[in-house]
């Protein structure tokens, strides 16, 4: 038998693979089609003007087809400096930009610049698993941070949990999974633990084109020693619809990208240069029809609040612990642990969900309470035929 990386060997399988097997040999009437609220990526293509820039630049673009800068397009870097140093109020150079196969690339590279094998990573608790994911694959120890009200997390509760193998504090906001916006305060608490702990703050805030508040959602860019505590994590995948496309920003020192620069050359070279015009074409074009886009999640975040609002006769016993960007974190009534349910609801109500299980650690009893329903793909229409699912199902 070939040799098998141990620490592979041990990471989970990917949640969202896992759910799709469930489907292998279901079928779905017309009449009642599957709710599938397995995962937090627009099922759309780009809108029709930014295609059409993409295929025009595939075809009159040379540059398009080749290799680009390891740190990505100038143009695009330049761009989000700009429109980042506005929106945060702050200062942001194009060389503390750099482009990333998507997000999670982003994070991989944030993290492969700050820990290794043996080290610590702080994560608050539900996680986005792909996070867990590559810090066990890198010999990474996770430690987790329950949340509190609201599913926020505690800055003093995390600095008990610092030791010295502590390298970093990862949060997600507006969080995968819960949804939760975290108030500035809570970020800047962070930042203050960070720094007097000599660790990094890594701020992945991929759905923030969707919270809910308006204005910068912190202020951390407007210190101007930023760079010495805070790598900012983005997406284009949501906002422009570009998923398959994979374009990701990770913000951070010049020194910090010097080390990223290592890892992005050598796991992929450099961002695909499609994608890349692409999002650049985005920024410059459509601010208004992602405003739009921003109104339509908001309804929807509405209509799934309302709909499973607690003491609604239609969903007793079902309670809300989180709801945002594209995510309800809900617990539910139910005498069977999540993963159970999950399946129950995919084979005989014709939803599909992901258990909390999938966010939580290992024979974490909160795990088992709660799922994660990922509304961003499902109209008010597909809401409103939802609850009717969850309050027709009787286990």
């Amino acid at each position: 038998m070939l040799p098998l990386n141990p620490a592979l060997a041990a990471t989970f399988r990917p949640p969202v693979m896992e759910a799709r097997r469930w489907l292998a040999g279901l079928t779905f009437p017309p009449e009642r089609p599957l709710i599938n609220l397995s995962q937090a990526a627009p099922v759309e293509p780009p809108p029709e003007p930014l295609r059409r820039a993409m295929a025009e630049a595939a075809l009159e673009r040379a540059d398009a087809h080749l290799y680009g800068p390891v740190l990505g397009r100038p143009e695009l870097r330049e761009a989000v400096a700009r429109d980042w140093s506005r929106a945060y109020a702050g200062t942001i150079r194009p060389e503390e930009v750099a482009i990333t196969q998507g997000c999670n690339q982003a994070f991989c590279a944030a993290i492969q610049s700050l820990a290794g094998p043996g080290d610590e990573v702080i994560l608050p608790a539900p996680w986005y698993f792909n996070h867990k994911m590559w810090l066990d694959m890198q010999g990474i120890r996770t430690v987790p941070v329950r949340c509190g009200a609201e599913m926020v997390p505690d800055a003093a509760e995390a600095a008990r949990l610092v030791t010295e193998r502590s390298r970093a504090i990862v949060l997600v906001s507006p969080n995968n999974p819960s949804g939760a916006e975290y108030p500035a305060e809570t970020l800047r608490a962070f930042a203050e633990l960070a720094r007097s702990r000599s660790l990094a703050l890594v701020l992945d805030e991929t759905y923030r084109d969707f919270d809910a508040r308006e204005g910068a959602p912190h202020d951390l860019f407007a210190d101007p020693d930023w760079g010495e505590v805070l790598i900012h994590l983005y997406s284009f995948s949501k906002a422009y619809r570009l998923t398959g496309h994979r374009v990701g920003a990770v913000i951070a020192s010049p020194a910090r990208m010097a080390e990223i620069e290592k890892f992005l050359d050598t796991v992929a070279i450099c961002a695909g240069q499609i994608g890349q015009i692409g999002a650049a074409w985005g920024m410059a074009n459509l601010r208004d029809w992602l405003a739009g886009e921003r109104a339509e999640i908001l309804a929807r975040r509405a209509a799934m609040a309302e709909g499973m609002a607690e003491g609604m006769a239609q969903l007793p016993g079902w309670r809300v612990k989180g709801c945002g960007a594209y995510f309800t974190w809900a617990e539910h009534p139910f005498d069977m642990p999540a993963p159970d349910l999950a399946q129950r609801l995919l084979r005989e109500a014709g939803v599909l969900l992901l258990p909390g299980t999938m966010f939580m650690p290992e024979g974490d009893v909160q795990g088992a309470r709660h799922v994660r329903i990922a509304f961003a793909n499902a109209d008010r229409d597909g809401i409103a035929a939802l609850m009717q699912r969850l309050e027709a199902f009787r286990p």
